[in-house]
C-alpha cells in the first residue's frame, strides 16, 4: 500500500513538472515577435512541437514551424543585404558625390578659362582676332577631350599649338610678302631651333601635361571607387551564409527565446564567414586609397590645374611678346634656312616693335585661389575628399566588425552570458576568425570553399590594381597612354624619370610659375636685323598688348 501511495506522489510532482515545463515553453512571445517583425504566417504554434521537419534551427521541440524556417531564411538573406547596403551606404553616396563634383569643377574651368580668354581677344580686337581664333579653339578643344578620356598625346598636342601660332604670328609679322603653305611648312621644322616664344611653351608644356595628367587621373579614380564600392556592396549570399544567417537571427525564435540577440564573437565568426571574399578586396583597396591621396597631394600643389588654367592667357601673351620682341631675328633666320618668300606689292605703314608693347603683366600670386568653377575651389574640393578617403581606408575589412555593432545585430560585450551562442543562451566559445577567404579554412560557423574565390571580386581587384598604377603614374607627372620609349625614364617628357612613387615634389619647373614681370620693352630693333624683316606690328599685337594692360589693371 505504501508503495502504491509512493507511486502516486511520484506521478503528481511529475505532472507538476510537466505543466510547469508547458506553460514555460508556449509560444505566445514568439508570435507577437513575429507579428512585430512584419512576418504573415499561416500558423504560429501556441505552444512547442516537435521539430523533426527542422533542416537549420534545433530539431528539438520547437515554436517554428516548416514554413516559418524558410521564411526566416529569406529574411535573413535580406537583412544581410540591407545591412550591407545600409553601411556602404556612406561610402558609396561619398564617391557618387565627390565624382560629380570634381568632373564639374574641371569641365567648368576649361569652359570658363576659353570664355575668359575668348571674350578678352573679341573684345580688343573684334573680327580679324575671330578670323584667327579657331587656334586656340583647338587647344581648349583638344584639353577638353584629353580630360573626357579622349586619345590625345598632350605633348604634341601642345606642340602643335605653338607650331599653329608660330605660323599665324609670321604670316602677320611678315605680311609683305606671300606665305604659302609650303613655306609654313618649312618653317614649322625650325621651331625647336628658333625658340621663338622664349621659353614659356616649355615651362607651360610641363605644367599643362602634368596638371591634366593628374585631374583626368583623379576623376578616373573617383570613378574607378564608386563602381567597385557599388558593385561590391551588392552582396551574393551563399546557401551557407545563408544557413548561418538564419541560424544566428531567427533560430533563437524556434527556441522561445526572439528576444535573445547574438553573442558578438558569433557575429563575427558569421560575418566573416559571408564577407570573406569582400575582405580580399581590402590590400588592393587601401593601396588605392594611398594614391589617390597622393594624387591629392598634387592636385594641391605643383599640378595644380586651377592654378594652371587661370593665367594661361597671361602665359600666351608672354610668349606672343618673346616672338614680337625677337621677330627681325626670328625671320631673318627663317629666310636662311626656307629662302626668301615672293613679296605681296603692298606697302604698308610701319610702326616700330617698341610702340607696340610696352606694358607689364600682373604678376599672378599663386595664393589667390578664388571660387573660379562649380561655386568652389580646386583646394576645398581636395581638402574635402581627403578627408574621406582616409575614412574609407581598411573599410571592406572591417566589415564585419560594422554589422556586429550592439545596435544592429549583436547583444554586445556586456551580455556574454545572455547571448544567442546558435545552441542556446550562454557564452560563446570558439575563437574569431581572422579576415580574408583563405582563414575561413576553420571557420566554425560557415562553411567556405577556399578553393573557389569569387569570380566578380577578383574583378574588382584587378580594376583597382590597374587605377592605382595609373594613380601612381599620374603622381610623378606620367601618362601611362603615352610613355615614349626613346626618352628613357620619362613618359612623353613630362614624367619625373621615376619608375615608382617618388618620395618628394618635382623640380621647380613643375610647379606653378608666376609669370615674369617684362620689363619696358622700348628700343631700337638691332641694326643686325636685315632690312627684309618685319616693319609693321599688326592689329593682332595690338590687341595683345591690350589684354597685357588690361591684366595689368585687373
Amino acid at each position: 500500500m505504501l508503495r502504491l501511495e509512493t507511486i502516486i506522489c511520484t506521478f503528481s510532482v511529475l505532472s507538476v513538472a510537466a505543466r510547469a515545463e508547458f506553460k514555460a515553453r508556449n509560444c505566445s512571445e514568439v508570435r507577437e515577435a513575429c507579428i512585430a517583425k512584419g512576418f504573415s504566417f499561416a500558423h504560429v504554434p501556441h505552444q512547442e512541437i516537435p521539430g523533426e521537419h527542422l533542416r537549420v534551427c534545433l530539431q528539438g521541440n520547437t515554436c517554428c514551424t516548416e514554413e516559418m524556417e524558410d521564411k526566416f531564411g529569406q529574411q535573413s538573406k535580406q537583412d544581410f543585404e540591407n545591412l550591407v547596403d545600409e553601411i556602404s551606404h556612406t561610402l558609396r553616396s561619398t564617391f557618387v558625390s565627390r565624382h560629380k563634383r570634381f568632373d564639374e569643377f574641371f569641365l567648368e574651368l576649361l569652359d570658363n578659362t576659353e570664355k575668359s580668354l575668348n571674350d578678352m581677344f573679341v573684345r580688343t580686337y573684334g573680327k580679324p582676332y575671330m578670323q584667327n581664333a579657331e587656334v586656340f579653339e583647338n587647344l581648349f578643344a583638344e584639353l577638353k577631350r584629353y580630360y573626357t578620356g579622349g586619345n590625345v598625346n598632350l605633348e604634341e598636342m601642345l606642340n602643335d599649338f605653338w607650331s599653329r601660332l608660330l605660323e599665324r604670328m609670321f604670316t602677320l609679322l611678315n605680311s609683305q610678302y606671300v606665305i604659302t603653305e609650303d613655306y609654313l611648312e618649312c618653317i614649322s621644322k625650325y621651331t625647336d631651333q628658333l625658340k621663338p616664344f622664349g621659353d614659356v611653351p616649355r615651362k607651360l608644356k610641363a605644367q599643362v601635361t602634368r596638371a591634366f595628367i593628374a585631374a583626368r587621373t583623379f576623376v578616373q579614380g573617383l570613378s574607378v571607387g564608386r563602381e567597385v564600392a557599388q558593385r561590391v556592396s551588392k552582396v551574393s549570399s551563399t546557401p551557407a551564409c545563408i544557413r548561418a544567417l538564419t541560424k544566428m537571427l531567427y533560430c533563437p525564435f524556434c527556441q522561445s527565446m526572439p528576444a535573445v540577440k547574438p553573442c558578438k564573437n558569433y557575429c563575427l565568426n558569421v560575418m566573416k564567414g559571408c564577407l570573406a571574399n569582400q575582405a580580399d578586396l581590402d590590400p588592393e583597396w587601401n593601396q588605392y586609397i594611398d594614391a589617390m591621396l597622393l594624387v591629392a597631394q598634387r592636385l594641391e600643389g605643383p599640378f595644380n590645374i586651377e592654378s594652371v588654367m587661370e593665367p594661361i592667357d597671361v602665359k600666351i601673351s608672354e610668349a606672343i611678346m618673346n616672338m614680337q620682341d625677337n621677330s627681325a631675328q626670328v625671320s631673318y633666320r627663317v629666310f636662311q634656312g626656307c629662302g626668301q618668300p615672293k613679296p605681296a606689292g603692298i606697302t604698308r605703314s610701319a610702326r616700330g616693335v617698341s610702340d607696340v608693347f610696352n606694358a607689364r603683366f600682373r604678376p599672378y600670386s599663386p595664393e589667390e585661389r578664388p571660387t573660379t568653377a562649380a561655386g568652389t575651389s580646386l583646394d576645398r574640393l581636395v581638402v574635402d575628399i581627403k578627408e574621406k578617403l582616409k575614412e574609407f581606408k581598411k573599410f571592406w575589412s572591417n566589415l564585419p566588425e560594422a554589422m556586429c555593432v550592439e545596435d544592429r545585430v549583436t547583444a554586445g560585450n556586456a551580455s556574454e552570458e545572455e547571448c544567442w551562442n546558435g545552441h542556446t543562451k550562454g557564452r560563446y566559445f570558439p575563437e574569431v576568425q581572422k579576415n580574408g577567404l583563405t582563414n575561413q579554412v576553420n571557420n566554425p560557423e560557415v562553411g567556405v570553399d577556399i578553393t573557389r574565390p569569387d569570380t566578380f571580386i577578383r574583378q574588382q581587384i584587378m580594376a583597382l590594381r590597374v587605377m592605382t598604377t595609373k594613380l601612381k603614374n599620374a603622381y610623378n607627372g606620367n601618362d601611362i597612354y603615352f610613355q615614349d620609349s626613346s626618352d628613357e625614364g620619362s613618359g612623353s617628357g613630362s614624367g619625373s624619370g621615376c619608375t615608382e612613387v617618388c618620395p618628394t615634389y618635382m623640380d621647380g619647373t613643375a610647379a606653378t610659375e608666376t609669370p615674369v614681370v617684362r620689363a619696358d620693352r622700348s628700343g631700337p630693333v638691332h641694326d643686325s636685323a636685315p632690312l627684309c624683316a618685319p616693319s609693321v606690328a599688326l592689329p593682332t599685337m595690338l590687341a595683345l598688348s591690350a589684354l597685357a594692360l588690361h591684366r595689368q589693371w585687373r
